[in-house]
């Protein structure tokens, strides 16, 4: 791993200018494949932790990973020992196969270099128990719907462009967003659930037959 931790400046405020955001998104998350009790999950890119606090409170065994140290600091913070936190990156992950009954990842993928997004979907499939679905959640790039689409769209814009991670939004809206990357990764979307004016959605994929 680098030493230079890309949210560093950022992890102190991170909740307070993000989560409001994401808050709903995970609410949405959790009926489109509710959690069950005894569930082992793993957040891909878990941040400061509120995406594991649904599932600890769902009854879950949580495991999260993410690049940086300062995340995982705040992730340690609000969590303590209720999950098992790993500072890595998302193509190389220290599991077993086959080891989770979900594995999810929030708003990132987009932010993952394009010769890496393979890689990365791979892993959280071999992770993920034979047959289970994996969640995704990430931009949308089809038709966007009332005022809030194209409001949030601008705004998505403008924070991909202030964050450095424009180019690698781009190059994954040319790839066709999720539904491209993961199918070329041998996953197929099982259900997608569309959000935020049609700015954002969820997804549930599974390996090809």
């Amino acid at each position: 791993m680098s030493g230079n931790d890309p949210y560093r400046r950022i992890a102190g405020v991170y909740d307070g200018l993000i989560e409001p955001m994401q808050a709903g998104v995970r609410r949405v998350a959790l009926d489109v494949i509710p959690p069950e009790p005894g569930w082992r999950v793993l957040d891909v890119g878990c941040g400061t932790g509120t995406g594991m606090a649904r599932y600890v409170e769902a009854g879950c065994t949580v495991v999260g990973v993410d690049v940086s140290a300062a995340m995982l600091h705040k992730a340690r913070a609000r969590l303590g020992d209720q999950a098992e936190l790993h500072l890595t990156d998302g193509n190389t992950l220290p599991f077993g196969d086959g080891c989770f009954d979900l594995v999810a990842t929030l708003m990132v993928l987009h932010e993952v270099p394009t010769e890496a997004r393979t890689a990365f979907v791979t892993e959280m499939a071999r992770v993920s128990k034979p047959g289970n679905a994996l969640l995704f959640i990430d931009f949308r790039f089809g038709s966007l719907r009332g005022w809030k689409g194209p409001t949030l769209r601008c705004l998505s814009e403008v924070i991909e462009r202030f964050s450095g991670h424009y180019s690698h939004y781009r190059s994954f809206e040319a790839s066709g967003g999720v539904p491209g990357v993961v199918g070329e990764a041998g996953l197929n979307i099982k259900r997608e659930k569309i959000i935020a004016g049609g700015n954002v959605a969820i997804y549930a994929a599974a390996p090809k037959p």
